[in-house]
C-alpha cells in the first residue's frame, strides 16, 4: 500500500481564500501530524553481520515502543517508515497495524475515468489502490456497492459462456483479502433473475471494527417481484443466507438509488424509505422497526441523508430550492428515538456564494466519525470539508466528488476465502 497522504494539507492547489464568513484553514480537521518519535539505541555492528541479522517481524521489539506504535494513527506509520530499513519493519508489523487506531483516511469516489480514491488530505498518493489489483486477476468489472467500517461490498464481473457471471465480495483493501458470498437463489428465481436482483438491490454491509470476527449482508428481496416480503441476510459465522421474512409494516418502499441512506450501528442497519422514515432490522432479522425521521424534515424535496459520527445516528436534508440551508439532526438517546435539531448551515457560505444559480445544487456526502466535521459538494468542480464546532472550512477536492467515507481497518477478514 503507499504511504502517500500523510499530513494535514487541504487540497492539490492547497485552501483558497473565499468569500464567506467561515474562517478557511489549512488541513481536514484531523489532529496535527505526529513528530517522529525517536529510534532506540543502535549499537554499532559489523555490516557483514548486520546482514545476517536483518531485523524481521517475528524479532520485534517488547516493551514501550511497540505499545506507543500500536497506538499510532496509520498514516503516521507510513511516514514512520521512512527513517530506516527498521523502522519500516517495525511499522509494516500486521500486530502493529490490526491494533492502530484508524480515522477517516479518505473517499471513494467516481469521476469520470472509473472508481478513484482521494485522501482526506487532498494530496499524495493514495492510501489504497482504488483499481484493486488483488481483485483483477479474477474479476474483469468492480462495482463497490458500499463502504461499511474498512470493508467493502462489491458486485464483481467476469466473462463466462452466459456473458458475465455475478458475484457478491467483500473485501478489505487495507489487507488485501477478500470473500465471495455463495450465490442468492431462492425457490422461485432461476439464475438469470438472481443476476437481476444483483443489479439493482441494495446490497448493505454491516460490520463493527471493534468486533472484527464478523459481519453481515442484507439484502431486500423486493426488486424482482417474487419473494418481495423475504430479507436475504448473511452472516460470515455460518457463511450461508437466510432468507426471512421482513416483520415492517406493508407498502413501505425502501430508496434504492444512492449509498448514503443506510447505516450500520449498535449492531443495526438503518434504511430509508419513501414514507419519511427509517426501517431498522438486527443481524440476525429477529428485531425490526420503524423510526419516524423529523417532522420539520418533510417541508423540503431531497432526500434525507443518514450517517453515523461518534456512536450517534444523524440524518441530514439541503433545501436546494430555498436557500440551500442545510439541517442536520441527531439521535442522542438511541432509545427513545427522538431527534434533535443539531444544526442550521448556509450552504451558499461555504461555497463562497452569495446565491444559487439556476440549476446549481449541493450536497452533503458524510460526516466525519470521530468530529464534528461535514462534507460537501457543489456537484460540479469543488468538495469541502467544514468544522461545524470552529467554522472552518477547506477545499479537499476540485472536481466533482460524492465520495464514500473510507476508515482503514487492519482486523483479518472473517471467512477470508483468498
Amino acid at each position: 500500500m503507499p504511504p502517500g497522504g500523510g499530513g494535514g494539507g487541504c487540497g492539490e492547489r492547497g485552501c483558497t481564500a473565499l468569500d464567506h464568513t467561515p474562517a478557511l484553514v489549512r488541513g481536514d480537521g484531523d489532529a496535527p501530524p505526529h513528530s517522529t518519535p525517536p529510534l532506540p539505541a543502535i549499537v554499532p555492528v559489523d555490516p557483514e553481520e548486520e546482514k545476517q541479522h536483518q531485523p524481521t517481524v517475528a524479532n520485534l521489539p517488547e516493551g514501550p515502543l511497540v505499545e506507543i506504535l500500536a497506538r499510532v494513527p496509520y498514516r503516521s506509520l507510513c511516514r514512520f517508515k521512512c527513517v530506516s530499513k527498521a523502522w519500516l519493519v517495525l511499522c509494516s508489523s500486521r500486530d502493529i497495524r490490526k491494533r492502530s487506531p484508524q480515522t477517516l483516511s479518505g473517499f471513494f469516489y467516481y469521476p469520470a475515468n472509473g472508481l478513484s480514491f482521494r485522501n482526506l488530505s487532498g494530496r499524495g498518493l493514495p492510501l489504497v489502490d482504488p483499481y484493486f489489483p488483488f481483485l483483477r486477476e479474477s474479476y474483469e468489472r468492480i462495482y463497490v456497492k458500499q463502504i461499511c467500517n474498512g470493508l467493502l461490498v462489491c458486485i464483481c464481473l467476469k466473462p463466462c459462456s452466459m456473458g458475465h457471471k455475478k458475484d457478491v465480495v467483500v473485501c478489505n483493501p487495507a489487507t488485501e483479502e477478500w470473500t465471495v458470498l455463495p450465490p442468492i437463489v431462492l425457490s422461485t428465481q432461476t439464475q438469470e433473475s438472481s443476476n437481476q436482483l444483483l443489479d439493482f438491490a441494495r446490497i448493505c454491509l454491516g460490520f463493527d471494527a471493534a468486533f472484527p470476527s464478523r459481519f453481515v449482508v442484507f439484502v431486500p428481496m423486493a426488486y424482482c417481484g417474487t419473494d418481495s416480503g423475504k430479507v436475504a441476510i448473511y452472516s460470515s459465522e455460518s457463511g450461508q443466507w437466510n432468507y426471512v421474512h421482513n416483520k415492517w409494516a406493508s407498502g413501505i418502499t425502501l430508496i434504492d438509488h444512492s449509498r448514503r441512506i443506510r447505516v450500520f450501528l449498535h449492531g443495526t442497519m438503518h434504511l430509508t424509505t419513501l414514507h419519511e422514515s427509517i426501517l431498522t432490522v438486527d443481524t440476525e432479522g429477529k428485531v425490526w422497526g420503524e423510526i419516524r425521521l423529523p417532522d420539520d424534515s418533510l417541508s423540503c424535496t431531497d432526500n434525507v441523508c443518514l450517517g453515523q459520527s461518534q456512536g450517534l445516528l444523524y440524518a441530514w436534508q439541503i433545501d436546494n430550492l430555498h436557500g440551500c440551508q442545510l439541517s442536520i439532526w441527531v439521535i442522542e438517546d438511541y432509545g427513545t428515538k427522538k431527534w434533535t435539531l443539531k444544526h442550521y448551515v448556509n450552504v451558499l457560505e461555504l461555497f463562497g456564494r452569495r446565491y444559487c444559480e439556476d440549476g446549481n445544487s449541493y450536497s452533503m456526502f458524510a460526516i466525519h466519525p470521530d468530529r464534528n466535521v461535514i462534507f460537501l459538494t457543489d456537484m460540479e468542480k469543488m468538495a469541502v470539508s467544514y468544522g461545524l464546532d470552529n467554522q472552518e472550512v477547506c477545499i479537499i477536492c476540485t472536481e466533482f466528488m460524492y465520495g464514500l467515507p473510507y476508515v482503514p481497518c487492519f482486523a483479518e477478514l472473517p471467512s477470508a476465502g483468498h
